[in-house]
């Protein structure tokens, strides 16, 4: 990997520095941090390199953050630094998907080791999916933003379409559809991958700190401004800025952005400097903006400088042929992200999924698949472990064949032979597990 990297997280200075230069030595890329924060900002589906990071740390801890990133991509490798006291929760973060963990003290010699190990681990993970989309093959983004409902092949195309370019997006959708893995979509194929993707929500800022939380300030701006400090915009130099329900951003601050949009320059807060500014802006809204400019909430000049390139990102309502295809998806990722074995999900579940309303869209809909993986739902039912070798195979087995059945709606034929069967074996498997095609078949 030309451009792999290390992101070194540790909280204590003296230890952070001494560990970057030995990395250094032995010939790694390091970048270094105090916290997590800003490490999310860089990781992606394209992030080519290896997070180190302590565990034990003020704010967000080292197994917070592994969580956070496994959430982002599940195959990034994170590596736990311990201390003594710590080895039983560093088993814990091995068993929940970290790649390693170091006790304190180790040489420099050991640490090189286990990254070199990961990096190539996750070279292997980046070539292998640049060549199953050089193949045409299923993508990281059909793998993100899955689902053969022409809704979703629609707007996987405009993905791949926009994402190359650097236009300014506006992403539009329900509460929990999808908004921001869209937009983190958008970033990792474009050519600002490598740079940081700053998340802003702007119903969360607080009101009388919103300006200098973007544009940055200058020592005595305002009481308690001691010393300078960068705004968001400004840190995401060169990569994307993610304006989450951007309907929500005061009624001022709008024209101060509009300018922003269009002269690509910022001024801190007590300051007359222009400063340059190389981002790409992507915007999401749950709420109609164009109804929001005609009662007056919205600048309709801004409206139309950020609707040059927009993307509807359906509900699943809109798209119900895909939730079964889906359920299961999101029982394997949590199955993964728990370090739980594969679950096999009973045909009732999966048909009462299919026809279930989903109000809160994709997120209720993950909710629910961990919830099964956790045992705590089973479709109403609480799971039961099955025991023997031959009811786990058994299970293991109807779970493939109700899945395969619920890919192709109930058509059996590239059923049996997508599983290399007969049509006569696939008939008594059915009748043996009491699998009915008709429960597959899922209105679009």
């Amino acid at each position: 990997m030309n451009e792999a990297k290390i992101l070194l997280v540790d909280d204590e200075e003296e230890l952070r520095r001494s560990t970057a230069q030995a990395l250094e030595l032995s010939d790694f890329s390091v970048e270094t941090f105090s916290s997590g924060d800003h490490v999310l900002e860089l990781i992606g589906y394209s992030f080519p390199g290896v997070v180190v990071s302590d565990i034990r740390m003020p704010g967000m801890d080292g197994m917070t953050l592994m969580q956070k990133i496994r959430e982002i991509d599940q195959e990034v490798p994170v590596i736990l630094v311990t201390g003594h006291g710590d080895v039983q929760l560093a088993v814990k973060a091995m068993r929940e998907g970290a790649y390693d963990f170091i006790e304190k003290p180790f040489t420099p010699e050991m640490l090189a080791g286990v990254i070199r190990r990961a990096m190539e681990r996750r070279g292997l993970v980046l070539e292998n999916r640049l060549l199953k989309a050089v193949a045409g093959k299923r993508d990281d983004i059909e793998a993100r933003l899955p689902g053969r409902t022409q809704v979703m092949v629609d707007l996987r195309y405009r993905i791949r379409a926009i994402g190359a370019s650097d236009a300014d997006t506006l992403i539009v959708g329900d509460t929990g559809a999808g908004k921001e893995v869209v937009a983190r979509a958008l970033h990792d194929i474009s050519a600002r991958a490598s740079r940081p993707f700053i998340a802003i929500n702007c119903a969360a800022l607080p009101a009388n700190l919103i300006e200098s939380e973007l544009f940055g300030h200058e020592p005595g701006a305002f009481p308690g401004a001691v010393r300078p400090r960068y705004g968001k915009f400004e840190h995401g130099r060169g990569g994307t800025i993610l304006l989450d329900e951007i309907g929500s951003m005061p009624f001022d601050l709008q024209a101060k952005f509009l300018r922003v949009l269009q002269e690509r320059v910022i001024s801190r807060l007590g300051s007359n400097e222009v400063v340059p500014l190389d981002v790409r802006f992507i915007a999401t809204s749950k709420v109609d903006l164009e109804a929001e400019v005609a009662a007056g909430r919205f600048r309709a000049d801004l409206f139309y400088r950020l609707n040059v390139a927009t993307l509807h990102v359906p509900s699943l309502s809109q798209r119900r042929a895909d939730v079964p295809l889906l359920f299961l998806q999101l029982v394997r990722e949590a199955a993964a992200r728990y370090g739980r074995d594969e679950v096999a999900v009973p045909p009732e579940v999966i048909s009462d999924i299919g026809q279930r309303d989903w109000p809160g869209n994709v997120r209720e809909l993950r909710n629910a698949a961990d919830r099964l993986v956790l045992g705590l739902d089973n479709g109403g039912r609480q799971a039961e472990e099955a025991t023997g070798l031959a009811e786990r195979v058994a299970e293991f087995e109807r779970g493939v064949i109700a899945s395969a059945l619920v890919a192709h709606g109930g058509s059996l034929k590239p059923v049996y032979e997508s599983l290399g069967i007969s049509r006569k074996t696939l008939y008594e498997k059915m009748q043996k597990y009491g699998l009915d095609k008709r429960m597959m078949i899922t209105e679009s």
